[in-house]
């Protein structure tokens, strides 16, 4: 441990500087009590919490406002979450990416509903114990919904740590060393509004790229600020080159005008959402066409990024006539079909075609 950050330690931030920043700098959001409210009594809703912090594990706020505004007015309560059928979620979920957590999201309502009526847990402990919660998020809802000093640590949360401290150690590895020096400032006192503060620092002022630190509340206690190394702070290790993978999307109109889907398998990537039926996206271009046809391949090939993965598709069409029946699939009326309801790959297989 350097001197600077040992000087850091022994005069580490005040949350109650961060705090008072927050009051009145705090980033209006669907899902959040503002703290003025919040001080006046006013509690935050744990469905509401648990419900925003599902879709923004690996996804932005710009992204996730509209799709939590849809949910919580298709399914105001817990209950009516849990009541919905599958494919109404799925469907619901395309676009926000990460379909796991459709899925995480449904099983996690029914058990809620089934075993605690409808509560969500306080403790951390047991809300791991929930279908799709890991430790941040089980620390965001014991924190932000119930007030329970656990420490909230994201990305914004890693940059600001590691600029206040002046680590230099690279993430991934770091993690582990961000945390424990995270958890030494958490208070025990406003512990929900200290996790969203520290994180709306991050997103607007301690930013990835030419932080703003002149109006940072906590300027004075910043080790890289002091050291000039704030622009380059967090170090991170470089990226895996991700590898390609190849598939055939097969787009089949009937003659009446109803289009051929298929629902994919539960447990794999884009588990269980409606979708253009396709080969297996491999190593190569393989034929696996759902249904017998004269095929017609289309200009352009579509290419999605996914996690681990970039993917390149080609479009093969054709068209069917009514008494044809597919290998596998099954064909959706134009009143039944709703393109949105199709994964962003998908989509844009169905833009290019129709547009």
């Amino acid at each position: 441990m350097d001197k600077l950050m040992k000087d850091s330690i022994e005069n580490k931030p005040d949350p109650n500087k961060l705090l008072e920043w927050y009051d009145y700098n705090a980033r209006a959001m669907p899902w959040r009590v503002p703290p003025k409210k919040r001080l006046k009594g006013v509690l935050p809703n744990p469905y509401h919490v648990w419900l925003s912090e599902i879709m923004l594990q690996q996804t932005t706020v710009a992204s996730v406002k509209s799709y939590f505004i849809k949910f919580i007015t298709k399914w105001p309560t817990i209950f009516d979450l849990a009541n919905a059928k599958d494919e109404e979620i799925m469907g619901a979920w395309a676009g926000l990416g990460y379909y796991a957590r459709a899925r995480n999201l449904l099983k996690c309502a029914r058990v809620i509903v089934k075993e605690s009526d409808g509560e969500f847990p306080k403790a951390s402990e047991a809300l791991l114990k929930l279908p799709g919660v890991g430790p941040y998020t089980a620390a965001a809802i014991a924190s932000i919904a119930y007030d329970i000093p656990e420490t909230v640590v994201d990305g914004n949360v890693e940059r600001v740590i590691s600029r206040i401290f002046n680590i230099h150690t690279k993430l991934p590895k770091a993690k582990k060393e961000l945390a424990f020096l995270a958890k030494q400032l958490t208070p025990t006192i406003r512990s929900g509004d200290y996790a969203q503060a520290i994180m709306d620092l991050g997103a607007t002022i301690c930013k990835p790229t030419s932080p703003k630190c002149n109006i940072c509340p906590w300027v004075y206690y910043c080790v890289s600020n002091k050291a000039g190394t704030s622009e380059y702070l967090p170090r991170k290790s470089k990226k895996p080159i991700k590898q390609k993978r190849y598939g055939i999307v097969y787009f089949v109109e009937r003659v009446d005008g109803a289009i051929l889907t298929e629902v994919r398998p539960a447990n794999g990537l884009l588990g269980g959402m409606l979708s253009l039926p396709s080969s297996e996206w491999g190593t190569s271009f393989t034929e696996d066409p759902p249904i017998e046809g004269t095929w017609e391949l289309k200009n352009g090939l579509i290419k999605h990024t996914f996690t681990h993965f970039l993917l390149n598709l080609r479009i093969m069409h054709t068209t069917s006539d009514l008494n044809q029946p597919p290998k596998r699939g099954k064909f959706l009326s134009l009143d039944e079909f709703n393109p949105n309801n199709l994964p962003t790959v998908m989509k844009k297989v169905w833009k290019l075609i129709k547009y």
